[in-house]
């Protein structure tokens, strides 16, 4: 498993809402200023699929990043499967007003680890940069 980290500075309920909801997904998925996500569908419950179309801004590459929520935990965890069958486990601790994000996945095979796991880790910083800027 591959893991990355941040602590928000906002209560739990402001990160769940800012990471779970499309309208906002759209503004923070993304591992450098030249990608973004022009298209993000949750259904955010035991069965339920996710949905993140991701694109260079130059129109030259994209992809579909979705899967199927295995456990939902309000304000707590997210558990998911991944379209090729990865598994993805997302924990949420408030204290008071901040929160702490801790994100486990299992590694693909087409790019090495640690490659992955900054980008990974690139996204989760961009969510935190938005949440710490954006109001409620």
């Amino acid at each position: 498993m591959i893991t990355v980290d941040t602590t928000v500075q906002a209560p739990v309920k402001k990160v769940w809402n800012f990471y779970t909801e499309p309208t906002h997904i759209t503004k923070w998925n993304s591992a450098s200023d030249d990608w973004y996500t022009p298209h993000a569908e949750n259904d955010l419950r035991v069965g339920g699929k996710f949905l993140s179309r991701m694109e260079a801004k130059d129109g030259s590459f994209g992809f579909d990043f979705g899967g199927v929520y295995d456990a939902v935990i309000p304000f707590e965890v997210i558990a998911y499967t991944l379209g090729d069958g990865r598994k993805v486990k997302i924990n949420f601790n408030g204290h008071g007003d901040k929160t702490d994000i801790h994100v486990e996945f299992e590694a693909e095979s087409e790019n090495p680890p640690v490659m992955q796991q900054q980008g990974w880790q690139a996204i989760l910083d961009n969510f935190k940069k938005y949440v710490e800027k954006t109001g409620d």
